[in-house]
């Protein structure tokens, strides 16, 4: 365990001076938030204020990610910043997962989801440095991934094609959309062979994985974001960003849609963000998953490897 905490102590001293050196504002934003995630994959936790009614609302959630906030900053003219912090997830805990843990996200204003990847790239490289270790980079489409290791289109094949090469894996289809196929394909084919010691960036998604980011329009049209992995981990989840609030809306009222249909609590949409998005400058964002990465340096599996005390112990 001491070893691990000097490990992250070095890591988060690495992180500061890189953004520093490229005058990134380090920023602190809210835990606890009026408004919750709606992505139907992931669940929050809440609590319950018990103060003066005139404070605002009394159920907050607890971040998924700073990402609301930053984006606020942003709309209000902060410029380049970042946020290094914990958040949390409802029903993450295992092996590989804590509900706590912490994440690195940072914005640049007038960049694209490609340039930013090309930095993140070099600070997983300076973190793989405090240990002496150097990774080869390999930087592809989502589309030639899968060509590449599966001879399958993602963009244009059916879903029976999709589901043909796990079939080994016994996956029942009932809930399963094309999106899902796809992540599986990745998740249990594509994933697991990534050497060890590559960082494999992945780019341009289908539009229908966009989540927060920009759509570029083309036959077909691809999401402007971008995943990056060290050996078999994904850390790091980068956007382009959507500057249309409009647009924002409908995305996150069609993922309450999803969860009404799979019987979970619609999530009230984040009005503060709503509110100032069409004033986002041109930028793109990125969150790194600390925890994943310490994993990576310390080679090891176990997430309660590189925390104090894990969930379990907490």
């Amino acid at each position: 365990m001491h070893e691990a905490l000097h490990l992250r102590a070095r890591l988060y001293a690495l992180i500061r001076a890189f953004f520093a050196t490229r005058e990134v504002l380090e920023v602190e934003t809210p835990v606890l938030s009026a408004a919750g995630n709606t992505d139907p994959n992931m669940q929050s936790f809440t609590t319950s204020f018990s103060g003066h009614a005139d404070a605002g609302a009394r159920e907050r959630w607890l971040r998924t990610s700073p990402e609301y906030p930053l984006k606020r900053l942003l709309a209000a003219g902060i410029g380049d910043c970042y946020e290094l912090g914990r958040v949390f997830r409802d029903g993450e805990a295992g092996g590989r997962h804590n509900p706590e843990f912490t994440m690195l996200e940072w914005y640049r204003v007038g960049w694209d989801h490609r340039r930013l990847m090309q930095e993140t790239i070099v600070l997983v490289e300076a973190a793989l440095a405090l240990l002496r270790r150097r990774a080869e980079v390999r930087v592809t489409t989502y589309r030639q991934l899968f060509l590449d290791g599966l001879g399958i289109d993602p963009l244009h094949a059916s879903v029976d094609a999709l589901r043909a090469p796990l079939a080994a894996f016994g996956i029942g289809p009932e809930g399963l959309g094309r999106d899902d196929w796809l992540d599986l394909l990745i998740t249990h084919l594509l994933q697991p062979a990534f050497p060890r010691d590559r960082i494999t960036v992945i780019h341009d998604y289908p539009a229908s994985q966009c989540a927060l980011a920009r759509i570029r329009p083309g036959e077909p049209p691809l999401a402007e974001r971008f995943e990056l992995y060290l050996g078999r981990y994904e850390l790091a989840n980068g956007y382009h960003e959507l500057n249309d609030a409009a647009e924002q809306r409908g995305r996150f009222e069609r993922d309450n849609a999803v969860r009404r249909a799979r019987g979970l609590r619609e999530i009230p949409l984040d009005e503060n963000l709503l509110g100032v998005l069409d004033a986002l400058p041109d930028c793109a964002g990125v969150a790194l998953g600390v925890e994943r990465l310490l994993m990576c340096l310390a080679d090891t599996d176990a997430i309660a490897d590189v925390l104090a005390y894990p969930f379990a112990r907490a």
